[in-house]
């Protein structure tokens, strides 16, 4: 049997940036607000990734104080709740169109199968994580590989302890913190292997994860090989050149009884590439203007949907962002399509969010640069800006904040953002 809903505004993902979406919406004045979740581990938990990580950090720049990722989470959900938002959990989007007019979800879910149509969505599905095929590690597939959601799963949801020796594959945040959550519970952990010449996280994590502890972090290395046929009894470890090909007669083995993988995490957007959107390679995520609205007419985007994120904070921000936007359509506000400026990389830039710019509205651009670099200039040729920064690194984001008067003097179609040396 299936049930037929409909709403003005439906939203896809529990996580920090669906639950603000949510709220905000509903603060707004939108009417009929649906959340459709589907958590990962444990049946109606809201929150996405938040419950698992307990470790303080989080809503220092959202709400203000430093708080867990349960703590954050809570805050969410009482409000999402207390707002009237209605709320599928255990449901899992499985189909999305797009008619031009509303858009239809289908949701299946242990009651059945739910038929969604709503004048506007929010996507905010979050991210998955790169598995150890995905960056080439070869050998058996003994007991014992996990990736680093897997294990923060396993230990802080359900109280088991994956292993005892560990190498970490990637050092990117969430890796850098199971590197210290394995150190905390006794755990030895032989290493943090990085391909890069460059740690792939957060410099403070890099210091309070890996130095606090004495854990060793391997740079141009790379883990090749997974030893052991039931279960894991240590890897092979080769040096990287300047190409990341590996240096013969550099290999060495590391003995250990557990692999985490934490190679990264990427965009889960297949529902909106099926339905039609655009996606950026550079980002993994859908195509954006500055409404947060993708190729799709009255479909926004949000949080690590969007684009990696490295603060939950940001997520955060970006569910409100887009929740505002759908309000505005909503309200029946138009979102421009002609005249507007395309986002231009420059040098030592990767990836820019949003790649399109309206000038409607003020506007946040969230930027990675490709390699670390010190005392440079960000650069936006077209207004004139320039910020110093005395370093930037591929693992930190950077948040520049454009008004919409900076953008009404622009006559160009483009917008063009760089990196320069002093």
């Amino acid at each position: 049997m299936v049930r037929e809903l409909k709403c003005d505004l439906a939203v896809i993902g529990g996580g920090a940036a669906g639950l603000a979406a949510a709220v905000k919406a509903r603060r707004l004045g939108v009417e009929k607000v649906v959340l459709i979740d589907s958590p990962p581990y444990v049946g109606k938990l809201l929150g996405g990734i938040l419950p698992q990580c307990i470790h303080p950090g989080f809503g220092l720049h959202y709400f203000k104080e430093e708080l867990t990722g349960p703590e954050f989470a809570e805050r969410l959900v009482r409000e999402v709740y207390d707002l009237g938002v209605e709320v599928l959990t255990e449901s899992y989007a499985s189909d999305l169109r797009h008619s031009g007019s509303s858009v239809e979800v289908v949701a299946t879910s242990p009651k059945g199968i739910v038929k969604l149509t709503s004048r506007a969505l929010i996507y905010a599905a979050g991210a998955r994580e790169r598995t150890a095929f995905e960056i080439g590690v070869v050998g058996y597939r003994p007991a014992g590989v996990f990736t680093a959601g897997e294990a923060q799963a396993l230990m802080d949801l359900f109280g088991v302890m994956p292993g005892r020796e560990v190498v970490v594959v990637g050092s990117g945040d969430v890796g850098l913190i199971m590197a210290r959550r394995f150190a905390l519970e006794g755990a030895k952990v032989r290493a943090v292997i990085e391909l890069m010449p460059w740690p792939g996280g957060l410099t403070r994590n890099v210091v309070q994860c890996l130095e606090d502890f004495g854990i060793p972090l391997l740079l141009s290395s790379m883990v090749t090989k997974v030893l052991g046929k039931h279960r894991v009894e240590g890897v092979e470890v080769v040096k990287v050149n300047e190409d990341l090909k590996p240096i013969p007669g550099t290999e060495e083995v590391i003995k250990c009884d557990t692999v985490i993988i934490a190679a990264g995490i990427v965009p889960k957007v297949e529902l909106l590439e099926e339905a039609g959107a655009l996606v950026d390679r550079a980002t993994g995520g859908p195509v954006v203007n500055d409404f947060l609205e993708t190729t799709l007419r009255n479909v926004f985007a949000a949080g690590n949907a969007l684009v990696i994120n490295d603060l939950v904070d940001y997520a955060a921000e970006q569910g409100e962002w887009a929740a505002e936007s759908a309000a505005y359509v909503l309200g029946g506000g138009e979102v421009p399509r002609e005249g507007v400026k395309k986002v231009v990389l420059g040098r030592n830039v990767r990836l820019a969010v949003p790649q399109i710019i309206t000038g409607l509205r003020d506007t946040y651009l969230y930027i990675r640069v490709r390699r670390p670099e010190e005392n440079v200039r960000l650069v936006i040729h077209e207004l004139g800006r320039e910020v110093k920064l005395p370093k930037v690194r591929p693992a930190e984001m950077i948040r520049v904040f454009i008004k919409r008067d900076e953008l009404a003097g622009v006559g160009d179609n483009k917008l063009t953002i760089s990196i320069e040396a002093e």
